[in-house]
């Protein structure tokens, strides 16, 4: 099996709740994902991110698989705050010039932390466009082109071009579980992806997609797991190499 190959079902076993055992005193995931609920409302209504259309509710048709107890299905729209980003206008050089706000284009995106941004823009650009600035520990993932399905997690705050798409997990979603959740769709979104020159998966695609959440202690424990069999993947290519 190649490694790539290897992952993908560490992956898979991960995410339908195999990787680890349960314990079924930790809290279950729908009192989680109703303290999340209840927080998106609050950062609303406080005017701290965007009311956006509500999802429809999850089907039993929709349903995948199976999850262990404890654990429940939501849309991903549901956990954190996404948005798409944008290109300032090129024109404007005020837009760019000693620019000081990494803006990242999807090229910059390496399935991993984001540590370098060659490219930056200014206050004024954040101001005066549609822009958005993500946090730090943001996940973000490539909607557009050959680079559809490609992530990355910011370690810094910066901005994004209009082909990429941010989320920051609220209270009780490890970043980490998205990314590798994410990491695990890849497939999937290439599959959905539609457009001719350039296919393309939108925002509102990704934000319907259901994810398995596990209790929060479990996500720590399956990112644990998943890291000690990614570096053994990674000691044994570099032997073989």
């Amino acid at each position: 099996m190649k490694a790539q190959d290897l992952k993908k079902s560490i992956l898979q076993y991960a995410m339908q709740g195999k990787l680890v055992p349960q314990n079924p005193q930790d809290e279950p995931a729908s009192e989680l994902l109703k303290r999340i609920k209840a927080e998106k409302e609050q950062l609303i209504k406080d005017g701290k991110i965007k009311k956006e259309k509500p999802l429809p509710p999850i089907t039993q048709d929709e349903i995948p698989y199976d999850l262990p107890q404890g654990w429940q299905w939501v849309r991903l729209g549901d956990i954190g705050d996404w948005g798409a980003g944008s290109t300032p206008n090129r024109a404007r050089t005020d837009y760019y010039f000693n620019g000081t706000i990494p803006w990242l284009k999807t090229g910059d995106l390496n399935d991993g932390y984001i540590t370098n941004i060659p490219e930056s823009i200014s206050e004024e650009a954040l101001k005066n466009t549609s822009v958005r600035l993500n946090p730090s520990g943001s996940v973000l993932i490539a909607m557009y082109g050959a680079t559809i399905g490609k992530l990355g997690i910011l370690t810094f705050p910066a901005t994004t071009n209009q082909a990429c798409c941010a989320c920051s997990p609220l209270d009780g979603i490890n970043n980490h579980y998205l990314f590798y959740y994410l990491l695990s769709q890849k497939d999937n979104f290439v599959y959905r992806s539609v457009g001719g020159a350039q296919p393309n998966i939108s925002k509102e695609k990704i934000v319907t997609t259901l994810m398995p959440v596990p209790p929060y202690e479990e996500q720590r424990q399956i990112l644990d797991k998943i890291d000690i069999f990614f570096d053994l993947i990674r000691d044994i290519e570099k032997s073989l190499n």
